[in-house]
């Protein structure tokens, strides 16, 4: 510890010792040291799944954490010990994605969703633990958000581009809407998928999703009419950083917000990006603009503006925060907040790292090898310095700060520099299984719009599908692994 820290560190303890700095005011600074983070280390691995783990999540109070699997268990650890406390079937028929604990409920009750597109309920008994289904999603469900402080309530989106409500005292859900490209010109569009899904903790009314394309969604749960009268398909707000709009070869995989509503994006072959409130586009978003249609590549990474487009004055205050040096191809990972008032940012890597920047400005002040392959999965404990994350291997790792001497920037991490693709692995239709949802995801686009007397040339896009299909089948394998689609063994 350098002296200038040691010395603020005997202040504060001074501070607290004479009253003049609350315990948990000294608990917050104490966790948010950088000195902590830099002291980071492997603790414990956590070892008894037999596939890759997709999802940790700690409970409220930190003691307990929760891992799903591509075995389809869920498994609930004493982290510390490194004991199971409780090792179950999640019921679901494929890879589990997400697990988490419903707020206020002893933790024994546990909402999933898998690759099977089932959103399933799991409560632990004294005896037993019985699971059933709440709803399905036409593909593969990612991500569920719980709302914050509610033991009920919970709002679950899938690649079909379905959002769903589910309410557990009625064990009821609610379709929202089918989110839909921004730049909808066809009545038939292709399926938008959606691969994350967050919810603002000082307002549970707003909710973001994000998928397939460049734009994150603000919703608000106000302005839906629960007797279905109204279209809540529209957004309340869309973000997109200005160098990305247009460019629609680049989705979010990750979504999470701060405790000041903050709004944190991580975007596949591109890099992180951090949004406040007033950097929204409004609910309607120009789907190109100067800043993208001008733009040239460049080997700072793609969309970067042109002489052209430089005499165009854009608001410093609407360009997002970046985080750059990981990897996002791979796969579909998550990103979070460290820290006990969210003052950094953490990211896996498909380097196998983990990734951590100073929230504010957005340097890069902490690399750690975690995993031989893929880092998808990272969590914060909600009270001290510990991270837990996951990835390809079958094991989770405990990170607490245990090293005797300060890490270092490894001299050779490599900054990475993002490069456009034609279609991203997230967008292509590589297997029957991706024309099936298509066609699923068509089937209710056009119920819906039979139901309100509207005419569309739904041949035209089955055949623009089919079409689709027979291409990416025919190009897959001369592509190589930059344009492959994931293992299905893996989130």
């Amino acid at each position: 510890m350098s002296r200038r820290n040691l010395d603020k560190a005997v202040v504060e303890l001074w501070q607290r010792e004479v009253g003049r700095l609350s315990p948990r005011n000294f608990a917050h600074r104490l966790a948010a040291s950088e000195d902590l983070l830099l002291r980071l280390d492997l603790y414990r691995k956590l070892d008894k799944h037999r596939g890759c783990v997709n999802t940790v999540s700690f409970n409220a109070d930190g003691d307990i954490l929760i891992s799903g699997s591509d075995d389809r268990r869920v498994i609930l650890w004493d982290w510390e010990t490194g004991n199971v406390k409780l090792s179950f079937h999640s019921g679901h028929n494929n890879n589990v994605f997400q697990a988490k604990f419903m707020p206020f409920s002893d933790d024994r009750s546990i909402v999933t969703c898998a690759a099977d597109g089932q959103v399933r309920h799991a409560q632990i008994l004294e005896r037993d633990v019985e699971t059933k289904l709440l709803a399905e999603h036409n593909g593969r469900a990612h991500k569920l958000a719980i709302e914050p402080g509610s033991p009920h309530i919970f709002y679950t989106c899938g690649e079909d581009g379905l959002v769903q409500h589910i309410d557990l005292r009625t064990s009821a859900a609610t379709e929202l809407f089918t989110c839909r490209p921004i730049d909808d010109s066809s009545s038939y569009s292709e399926v938008f998928q959606l691969n994350a899904i967050a919810i603002d903790p000082r307002n549970p009314n707003l909710f973001a999703v994000a998928g397939s394309d460049e734009y994150t969604r603000l919703y608000d749960i106000r302005k839906y009419k629960w007797d279905g009268s109204t279209d809540f398909g529209q957004p309340a707000d869309c973000f997109c950083p200005p160098n990305l709009i247009g460019h629609d070869q680049f989705g979010v995989t990750g979504l999470a917000f701060s405790d000041q509503s903050e709004l944190l994006v991580s975007y596949n072959d591109e890099f992180i990006y951090l949004f406040t409130r007033d950097m929204g586009l409004g609910p309607n978003p120009v789907p190109s603009s100067p800043l993208s249609t001008h733009s040239e590549e460049s080997e700072n990474g793609p969309a970067q503006p042109s002489a052209s487009s430089s005499a165009m004055e854009v608001d410093e205050k609407s360009i997002p925060q970046a985080y750059k040096g990981h990897r996002n191809s791979e796969t579909v990972k998550g990103v979070s907040f460290f820290g006990p008032k969210c003052e950094y940012v953490v990211s896996g890597s498909d380097c196998g790292r983990i990734f951590i920047w100073r929230k504010k400005g957005g340097e890069l002040i902490r690399v750690m090898e975690a995993d031989k392959h893929v880092v998808n999965c990272i969590e914060s404990h909600p009270h001290t310095t510990v991270l837990a994350s996951s990835g390809i291997e079958k094991d989770i790792k405990i990170w607490t700060p245990k090293a005797a001497d300060r890490a270092t920037l490894p001299k050779n991490i490599e900054q990475f520099k993002p490069k456009a693709r034609s279609r991203g692995w997230m967008f292509q239709l590589a297997s029957p299984e991706d024309l099936m949802l298509q066609l699923f995801s068509l089937q209710r686009q056009r119920s819906n719009q039979e139901d309100n007397g509207e005419n569309s040339a739904a041949g035209r896009e089955l055949l623009d599908l089919i079409m689709a299909f027979n291409a990416n089948s025919d190009t897959s394998s001369d592509e190589g692994e930059d344009a492959s689609a994931p293992e299905d063994s893996c989130d």
